[in-house]
């Protein structure tokens, strides 16, 4: 099933990624996208692009800003 990962996460990936999202950590480091990658069986760069556009999504439904990196900007 190659195709399905070319487009993008399947939806058993998209589940662990969210869970991690929203209970884990918005912002994950290294270590922990390493672990996020390895536990949902993508490479830690489409893991960060898909944290790094879950992100954006959730700022842009919080009404902040997609690219700040903190309220106080």
């Amino acid at each position: 099933m190659s195709a399905e990962t070319a487009s993008g996460p399947t939806e058993d990936q998209v589940e662990i990624l969210e869970y991690n999202f929203n209970k884990v950590n918005k912002h994950p480091d290294p270590t922990t996208l390493c672990l996020i990658a390895a536990e949902a069986g993508l490479t830690e760069e489409e893991t960060q692009k898909w944290f790094k556009q879950r992100l954006a999504q959730w700022r842009r439904s919080e009404g902040l800003p997609s690219e700040c990196r903190s309220v106080t900007d």
